[in-house]
């Protein structure tokens, strides 16, 4: 019930205002279990004594929450702490379910250290709903005043069974003056040993403080009964107000329509079908045949018609002692749903295999891997040209770089667009990624997402940029295949049969030698063709090599700028995905689900 309506809300933010000083809770994460606030309000109930032993210290005597409840408390604690940076200022209505789930944190922890024998009941309704007259139909004793002035109950009178219920009662704040025994000496029905009964101003008073009052206290109490009247039972203030939000705390709910003494023949059963069916459109379960929720009975506080009845109900619902359980386990499921928006997402969201490659696609394109790669390769054929030409073809080479102005060797050097690395295509793919892994996260985490991405791309361009530099360019000369000496040997064979044939001929032609012009002639042709098909071949034997060298280069810079990318930007993000999915756990434990 704490969480669902605004004027419950509200009340219960002065109680934060002091924090209890004892020990036994069960949650050490920050969160102080509340103490009552003031003490001694104002009543109109003066004259009437104290109930005995109220005013005794009360000495805690709570269990502590076993099985599931105390298995989702745990998930919920864990669940804020987890969440805390990350929703903490958050706009929107993520901003206050972290102190939404302080509250629940808090209110099972003050709980947990009062009487687990008790059970705090309070009785709600309308002005002149008979609620005052149903609690001392009840107590079997007139303890709450009754009467036509209106309002007639100006602060809540609590009606004890049994001792030990003093701290319970400090929690709501119910001065002893204020305390009641149903019999004068004695603790009344032995049925409803362990009822904390409180009787509450009106729901609908005119004064505002009577109206808080309400609030805070129905933020407290282990179960409600409404009591509501023939005339007023469908009045939109009491189902839009309290009964519709606080539809999830039907097994701790009572309704009751009073005054059936007014209604003749069969009114008092269609009216109370009617009261049904309102329930049932507010939402609200109602324990029929055997299922759990609502527990909806007619009477007639005046005549005592029905009260015996809802005494007996009361008994049993008591005498389980699970009240408190079940009213903390319907605000844990409150909570939880009021959470669920920040904890769900859309689909799955991560980071898939798909998307880490197409990131590093991007950063490779941006770095000029491919360039890079088309560099090396050209450079690789270079080199196999210098040692694999003609001599012949080498010195026209360097004489036609020497003849023309910076017509050295080129320097190999990756350039993209105007700069080594494209900082807008870097910024794109990290905006792209971001918006990837955030798809379908609910709104805070998707911001952590994509500040983590943020954040990791910061210097990633520069980063990238001396990758290009060190791990684009390639250092020295290629290296030199098994076959480069013999291709070398074969084009200096080539070469001396040109010389050889080139002398032997001149030697013809002075008289040295005697004449026979086809045999140097053939020597010659057989240098000058051998060369250039050893240098073709040569070319086409590298070119095999000179891709794969170039291939090589080209996955040094790729892995070079995805594991960049992956170290300032995909971790950061694989960790707040990581961290979501942690409180995405929590959540499912706190939601109650078990699958």
């Amino acid at each position: 019930m704490t969480a669902v309506t605004d004027g419950i809300n509200e009340a219960g933010e002065g109680r934060h205002a002091d924090a209890a000083e004892g020990d036994g809770g069960s949650w050490d994460d920050g969160f102080i279990a509340r103490r009552a606030g003031e003490k001694g309000a104002p009543g109109d109930l003066d004259g009437l004594e104290p109930a005995p032993g109220d005013a005794d210290a009360h000495t805690p005597i709570g269990g502590s929450y076993g099985g599931r409840l105390r298995v989702r408390l745990d998930a919920l604690g864990e669940l804020v702490g987890l969440s805390r940076t990350r929703l903490e200022g958050a706009e929107g209505p993520e901003g206050s379910i972290l102190a939404e789930a302080g509250r629940v944190l808090d209110e099972a922890s003050a709980r947990q250290r009062l009487s687990s024998r008790h059970t705090v009941v309070a009785i709600a309704g309308a002005t002149g709903s008979g609620k005052s007259t149903l609690f001392n139909a009840l107590a079997e004793v007139p303890i709450s005043e009754t009467g036509l002035r209106r309002p007639t109950t100006s602060a809540p009178i609590a009606c004890t069974w049994s001792d030990g219920a003093a701290g319970l009662l400090d929690r709501l704040a119910i001065p002893g003056r204020l305390r009641r025994r149903p019999l004068a000496g004695g603790d009344g029905d032995e049925e409803l040993h362990g009822l904390v009964l409180v009787d509450l101003p009106d729901h609908d008073s005119a004064v505002v403080r009577h109206r808080d009052q309400v609030d805070r206290v129905l933020a407290l109490v282990d179960a409600v009964i409404w009591v509501v009247d023939p005339e007023k039972y469908a009045d939109a203030a009491l189902h839009e107000r309290y009964l519709r939000p606080l539809a999830g705390h039907a097994e701790v709910t009572f309704v009751v329509l009073n005054q059936i003494d007014r209604l003749p023949g069969e009114a008092a059963d269609q009216v109370l079908d009617d009261l049904r069916r309102l329930l049932d459109d507010d939402g609200m379960a109602l324990g029929e045949h055997g299922e759990p929720g609502a527990t909806v009975l007619a009477l007639s506080a005046l005549t005592g018609q029905g009260v015996g009845e809802l005494r007996e109900l009361l008994g049993r619902f008591v005498q389980e002692r699970n009240a408190a359980a079940r009213r903390l386990s319907a605000d844990v499921d409150a909570a939880a749903r009021r959470m669920r928006s920040a904890y769900v997402a859309e689909g799955r969201p991560g980071l898939g295999e798909r998307s880490r490659e197409q990131f590093a696609d991007r950063l490779a394109w941006a770095v000029g891997a491919v360039a890079a790669g088309e560099t090396a390769e050209r450079e690789w054929r270079r080199n196999a040209g210098r040692a694999c030409g003609t001599p012949w073809l080498r010195l026209w080479r360097w004489y036609e770089s020497r003849r023309t102005p910076g017509g050295g060797t080129p320097q190999a050097a990756v350039v993209v667009e105007e700069e080594l690395t494209a900082r807008q295509r870097v910024e794109q793919a990290v905006r792209t990624v971001a918006e990837e892994a955030s798809a379908g996260l609910p709104a805070p985490w998707a911001h952590a997402v994509r500040e983590a991405a943020v954040r990791g791309a910061e210097g990633l361009p520069e980063a990238l940029d001396e990758l290009a530099v060190t791990a684009g360019t390639p250092g020295g000369r290629p290296p030199r295949p098994a076959w480069w000496p013999a291709a070398v040997l074969a084009q200096a064979s080539m070469t001396l049969l040109q010389i050889f044939g080139a002398l032997w001929l001149v030697g013809q032609i002075v008289g040295v030698l005697e004449p026979g012009l086809l045999p140097p002639v053939l020597v010659m042709l057989a240098g000058i063709i051998g060369g250039p098909f050893v240098e073709w071949a040569c070319g086409a034997a590298a070119r095999g090599a000179a891709r794969r060298y170039g291939q090589d280069a080209e996955r040094r810079l790729r892995e070079a700028a995805a594991a960049c990318g992956r170290a300032k930007v995909l971790d950061p993000v694989s960790a707040e995905l990581m961290r979501y999915r942690e409180v995405r756990e929590r959540y499912v434990i706190v939601s109650g689900a078990r699958g």
